[in-house]
């Protein structure tokens, strides 16, 4: 199952523009290394924004936290 792909969605707080990414387990750990909250930045108004991590990828368990693990 190497090529799992997590979807990291989140909304927008100021607009509501919504945003779905799929991301592989690696990916998601170089992308966002080891933290709690990801800062996203809207593509819609461009605010910039911080939501948890466990919001934004539902399936965010033991296999894709960002524990660090390499």
């Amino acid at each position: 199952m190497a090529n799992k792909k997590y979807g990291i969605k989140t909304a927008c707080p100021q607009c509501g523009c919504s945003s779905v990414t799929h991301l592989s387990k690696e990916e998601i750990q170089k992308r966002f290394p080891n933290v709690p909250n990801v800062e996203l930045e809207c593509g819609e108004c461009m605010l910039m924004y911080e939501t948890s991590m466990e919001e934004a990828c539902p399936e965010w368990d033991d296999e894709c936290r960002m524990e660090g693990k390499e």
